[in-house]
C-alpha cells in the first residue's frame, strides 16, 4: 500500500482544483483496520515526539483545521492527538468574534493564543474565517474601514496578511500545518441527518447548519481561492478527502507525524556535573534511613 502524503499536500507550486479533489479514500475500503491500527500506532509516536518538544524548548507547532459544518475536526483532534501530555497541547475553538475583539485587527484574537516553544496549538477553525465566511457572507461590506483601505479589495489583502503572518511564524520557530478536510456535499447530508435522527446527537445539529448549507457551494469556491493564494513550500495546505473518517484520521496522523519527524526534537543531555549530582541524590535516597 503505497499512500503519498505529497498526493494531499497543495504547496503553491501547481493550481488547486477543489472539484477535481477526491473526498474519500478511493477504493481503500478494505485497507481500513489496517490504516486504524496505522494511526493509532502514529499518535502514540506523535505523543513521544511531543514530550521531546516540550523538554528541547526549541520550536513549536501550530495546526489549523478547516472544513465546512460536520467535516469531521472535533473527532479528528481527538481521536488523532488523544495521547499528548495536556500540558504540551492547547486547543481553541473560534467563533464569531466579540466586540472587543471586533475592534482589533482580524489576528489579534489568533495571535495571542500562539504556541510557545515547546508547545503545540491546535486551532479548530482559524484566521482563515476571514476569507471563508467572511467573504462568502460579504461581511466586510458592513466594516467600519478608513477611506484608504476602502480603495483595496478586502479579500486579497487577507490573503496577503496571512500569507506574512505564517512567514513571520515559520521564521520565529513556529511550524505551521494546515488541514482543509475535504466533506462532499452528500456527506454532509447524511452527518447531518445522523445528528437530528439520533437524540445522543441533537446538541450538535443547529439551524443554522442547514442555513450555511445552502451555499455549499460558494464555501467551496471560497477555500479553493483560500488555498491558492495562501499555499507556500514552507507553509503548505494539505487537502484531506473526509467523507470517510478512519480514512481523514489517518492522513492528519501521517502528516502530523512527518513533521514532527522533521523538527526532531531531542531530550536536553545532562552534563557531566548534573550527572553527578544525580548519582549523589540516588546514593542518598537508597541509603536513607540506614
Amino acid at each position: 500500500m503505497d499512500i503519498k502524503l505529497e498526493n494531499y499536500c497543495i504547496d503553491g507550486s501547481k493550481e488547486f482544483k477543489i472539484k477535481k479533489t477526491p473526498t474519500d479514500s478511493n477504493g481503500l475500503e478494505d485497507k481500513k483496520a489496517e490504516l486504524v491500527e496505522k494511526t493509532h500506532k502514529n499518535s502514540e509516536k506523535i505523543a513521544e515526539l511531543q514530550s521531546a518538544l516540550y523538554a528541547e524548548h526549541k520550536e513549536a507547532v501550530l495546526i489549523c483545521f478547516q472544513a465546512l459544518d460536520a467535516g469531521g475536526k472535533d473527532s479528528t483532534i481527538s481521536h488523532v492527538l488523544t495521547g499528548v501530555n495536556p500540558l504540551g497541547i492547547d486547543v481553541f475553538s473560534y467563533k464569531g468574534p466579540s466586540a472587543d475583539e471586533a475592534s482589533h485587527d482580524f489576528l489579534w484574537r489568533y495571535h495571542k493564543n500562539l504556541p510557545m516553544k515547546g508547545k503545540i496549538a491546535v486551532f479548530n477553525r482559524s484566521y482563515y474565517e476571514e476569507v471563508l465566511v467572511v467573504k462568502v457572507h460579504e461581511f466586510y461590506k458592513g466594516y467600519d474601514l478608513p477611506r484608504r483601505l476602502k480603495k483595496v479589495d478586502y479579500i486579497d489583502q487577507k490573503y496577503s496578511d496571512i500569507k506574512g503572518f505564517e512567514k513571520y511564524l515559520n521564521s520565529n520557530s513556529i511550524r505551521v500545518i494546515k488541514f482543509f478536510l475535504n466533506l462532499s456535499k452528500d456527506e454532509q447530508k447524511k452527518r447531518f441527518l445522523d445528528r437530528i435522527n439520533r437524540p445522543e446527537k441533537n446538541w450538535k445539529f443547529s439551524e443554522n447548519d442547514i442555513k450555511e448549507r445552502q451555499f455549499f457551494e460558494k464555501y467551496q469556491e471560497a477555500f479553493e481561492a483560500a488555498i491558492n493564494n495562501t499555499s507556500t513550500k514552507d507553509c503548505p495546505w494539505y487537502v484531506i478527502p473526509a467523507d470517510q473518517k478512519w480514512f481523514a484520521r489517518y492522513l492528519v496522523s501521517e502528516v502530523i507525524l512527518s513533521v514532527m519527524k522533521d523538527i526532531d526534537p531531542k531530550f536536553p543531555e545532562i552534563t557531566k556535573e548534573q550527572k553527578d549530582n544525580l548519582s549523589n541524590c540516588k546514593n542518598m535516597l537508597e541509603n536513607e534511613g540506614k
